[in-house]
């Protein structure tokens, strides 16, 4: 391999010839089954074998590309193929001769067509052909040739699975898989190899977490003794749902334990999880502790700092705000009274981590939203006390059974209820011919001295969201509600710029916010009363539930409304269903059932490390095998420290290696 090549390879973390083994394809193309043009399915991978009958003259279209039509036909109906700049491919093909073309058949009934197909000629004899990871580097057809190179040229490649558990699910070991998988003799054999290589992921993910809660329960934490958190309660102006009660038993049991609290507190849009921290908070205080809770950005910590200073400071637990903003003598004055113990909580975002705060006496650290706590601020909070108890919150639903699959180093907490009085979001879903009508609506909310939010996606392909939200403002929400303060969030403002945007719109300085989904997640805008989603059907049904969730936070009757232009009879079933229902748990599932993980469960998200080939969501069944095992294989080797599971301990490094701050 020439040095450009191999650059190019590592720009896509490959160095060695064992990353390249694990660069999986995601699928295969099969010549062997054509189908008739007239059967073939809509917007699916299929073979259809036809006969070019013409080809036309180059088209030049926008962005001085070249577009090549080659129209073809079998007996059943005729195709029409389309490439772009792509000379060298339609000269291949020779009018009169028949050939097996690989794609998606978009179009009509009558006018059927494949765009940029793969193709061989009738009558070849083909195998499986594999298909990896598109990229601007590589193409499919080289990765395809260097693996299998290196299968060639590997002749011993070892195998971490013990035997019991390859004879147990029938399995084929590593060094057959990894053939199987890059160069397979059927669709079953490649689906024997992924079977196999999406266990071994999963069991080595499952290894790690349960080693790094050994870890932890073996360490001391922050000793505390069992305190009432009565006085707590009784400060508050509203009573705390059962869910509340629940998880704040659970939390103060795990502080008043022998070893750290490791803990996820998850609870829909809304279900209070600030007060059951505030909760653990007093509970830390009261034993003589200091704690910290980190938000993801400068606005939500400064958020928090308020809440939780209107709740604590009258119970005699000071709080201090610590942000990039805080500077000079505040600064000083801050960092001095964390260093006393003169506050017991400090609020601010992950940097707190890095920065120099010596803290008195730490006992608990929070988290909140979607940054998982992982491995490297693990490590930062340990250089800064003794072992601290560690409080995870998320406001992604995730149906029980998998957040305990997937949260495997974590014990749970779910607040799945809401507070009393809170009012649910009244949501509809409707055309773009109605736009004009709803925003008649919205000039009716603007006037009654209400705000909205307004999330446009990107309008054009290749369009930054920035081009977006401006067009938008300008040529749709400006001119349809004259007079109104219209706002522009998008994702290429600096953090300073968002910050402030968020902030004149929480002040009521500004109607309304035009946004990308860079919508800042968690702030509350109590004045807010409608969120709009134009072009709703690009959105799973998670994702729409949570931007709801940004409105219905105050007393004031809240709306969301869904727009499309793009109803098919699946779009209006999935959207009908976000209409009745405003439980995030539900809404969770129905999404996974109908449309699959996609980036809901994205290992980003979430803080796991990146996985390669399994999918926590769709391979939920050999996830839960894996972790038995994994419990079963440490019940009998609690540290992997028998030779014959030394390549399983280097795996496990390995995995937990490539996502170093697990974030």
């Amino acid at each position: 391999m020439g040095p450009q090549r191999a650059a190019r390879f590592a720009r896509l973390g490959v160095e060695t010839v064992g990353q390249l083994l694990c660069l999986y394809p995601r699928g295969y193309i099969d010549y062997s089954s054509p189908v008739p043009v007239a059967a073939a399915p809509f917007d699916a991978p299929c073979t259809v074998q036809a006969q070019v009958l013409a080809k036309s003259a180059p088209v030049r279209i926008s962005g001085g590309r070249k577009m090549f039509k080659v129209a073809c036909a079998d007996d059943t109906a005729s195709l029409a193929l389309t490439f772009f700049n792509s000379p060298y491919a339609v000269d291949k093909l020779e009018v009169a001769k028949e050939y097996l073309f690989y794609g998606k058949v978009g179009g009509g009934f009558s006018a059927r067509e494949m765009v940029a197909p793969s193709f061989l000629p009738a009558g070849t004899s083909a195998p499986l052909t594999p298909i990896y990871p598109l990229t601007e580097v590589l193409s499919s057809t080289v990765v395809a040739g260097c693996a299998k190179a290196a299968l060639q040229q590997v002749q011993d490649i070892p195998e971490p699975l013990p035997d019991a558990l390859l004879e147990k699910y029938r399995m084929p070991g590593r060094a057959e898989s990894l053939r199987m998988i890059h160069a397979p003799a059927s669709l079953d054999e490649a689906g024997q190899a992924r079977r196999r290589l999406i266990f071994e992921e999963l069991f080595t993910l499952q290894l790690g977490m349960l080693l790094m809660r050994g870890r932890e329960v073996a360490e001391t934490g922050a000793p505390m003794r069992p305190v009432p958190v009565d006085a707590f309660e009784r400060s508050l102006p509203f009573p705390l749902t059962g869910a509340q009660r629940r998880s704040i038993a659970e939390i103060t049991a795990d502080m008043a334990g022998k070893s750290p609290m490791n803990r996820l507190l998850q609870g829909d849009v809304g279900s209070g999880k600030t007060l059951v921290a505030a909760a653990g908070v007093y509970f830390a205080a009261q034993n003589g502790y200091q704690s910290v809770l980190m938000a993801p950005t400068e606005i939500l910590a400064r958020q928090h700092a308020d809440t939780l200073s209107a709740h604590l400071e009258p119970l005699g637990i000071g709080v201090v705000l610590l942000t990039g903003s805080v500077k000079g003598k505040a600064r000083t004055a801050a960092l001095a009274a964390i260093a006393s113990g003169e506050v017991q909580l400090v609020v601010g975002t992950h940097a707190v981590l890095s920065e120099p705060v010596a803290f008195h006496n730490l006992g608990l650290a929070v988290t909140d939203e979607q940054h998982r706590f992982g491995v490297r601020q693990r490590g930062l909070l340990a250089a800064k006390a003794v072992r601290p108890h560690l409080l995870v919150m998320s406001a992604t639903p995730i149906p029980r059974t998998l957040a305990l699959l997937m949260f495997g180093d974590l014990d749970i907490s779910i607040l799945d209820e809401l507070p009393p009085g809170r009012q649910p979001v009244k949501t509809y879903a409707v055309t773009g011919a109605k736009r004009r009508d709803m925003y008649g609506f919205l000039q009716k909310q603007i006037a009654a001295g209400r705000q909205v939010y307004i999330v446009c996606p990107l309008i054009e392909e290749g369009e930054s969201d920035l081009q977006a939200a401006i067009t938008y403002a300008d040529e749709v929400a400006r001119p349809l509600l004259p007079g109104a303060r219209v706002g522009v969030m998008h994702g290429r403002l600096k953090a300073a710029d968002k910050a402030e945007v968020m902030r004149a719109f929480k002040a009521g300085e500004l109607d309304v916010l035009v946004s990308t989904t860079v919508i800042e997640v968690g702030v509350d805008v109590p004045n807010a009363t409608v969120m709009v989603v134009e072009d709703a059907e690009r959105y799973g049904l998670s994702a729409l539930h949570q931007l709801r969730g940004r409105v219905g936070r105050g007393a004031a009757e809240s709306f969301c409304i869904l727009l499309t232009d793009h109803a098919t009879d699946a779009v209006r079933e999935r959207l009908r269903f976000l209409c009745k229902t405003n439980d995030g748990f539900a809404v969770a599932k129905y999404d996974l059932d109908t449309r699959g993980p996609g980036d809901f469960f994205g290992s980003r998200q979430h803080g796991l490390p990146t996985l390669r080939i399994a999918d926590l969501a769709a391979d939920t069944r050999v996830l839960k095998a894996a972790q038995a095992e994994a419990v079963a294989l440490l019940r009998a080797d609690p540290g992997l420290k028998a030779p014959a599971h030394a390549l399983l301990a280097e795996a496990v490094a390995a995995l937990f290696e490539q996502s170093t701050s697990m974030n």
